[in-house]
C-alpha cells in the first residue's frame, strides 16, 4: 500500500469518526418514552439511558396491590431502554456495516 493511499484512508477514518461522534451526541440528546398499563405508568429517558421522568396515574396506586405497580414500572422502564438500544443500533450500525466489530460495541 502506498503512503498516499494510507493518508487518504486515515482522513476517511477521521471523517467517519467525527460523524459517529456527532450521531452519538444527537442520540444522547433524544428523549424516549414508554408506558405500561394503558398509560397508567410512563417512563421517560434520554439517549444516555438516564431516566428523566416517571409518571404514575393516581388510580393505579393501590396499597393492596403494590406488585402490580412495580410490574408496570419495570415494564415501562425495560421498554424505554429497549427503544434506546434499538435506535442506537440503527443509528450507529450505519457506521459499522461491513466491519467485523465485536457485539455490543455501542
Amino acid at each position: 500500500m502506498k503512503g498516499g493511499n494510507m493518508g487518504n484512508m486515515m482522513k476517511q477514518m477521521q471523517k467517519m469518526q467525527k460523524k459517529m461522534m456527532k450521531a452519538q451526541d444527537e442520540l444522547h440528546e433524544m428523549t424516549f418514552e414508554a408506558s405500561a398499563g394503558g398509560g397508567m405508568v410512563t417512563v421517560v429517558a434520554n439517549g444516555k439511558k438516564e431516566i428523566t421522568d416517571v409518571q404514575i396515574k393516581e388510580e393505579v396506586v393501590d396499597p393492596d396491590d403494590v406488585e402490580m405497580l412495580q410490574d408496570l414500572i419495570l415494564t415501562a422502564t425495560n421498554d424505554v431502554i429497549k427503544q434506546i438500544d434499538d435506535k442506537t443500533n440503527d443509528t450507529m450500525g450505519q457506521f459499522t456495516k461491513g466491519l467485523n466489530m465485536p457485539g455490543g460495541m455501542f
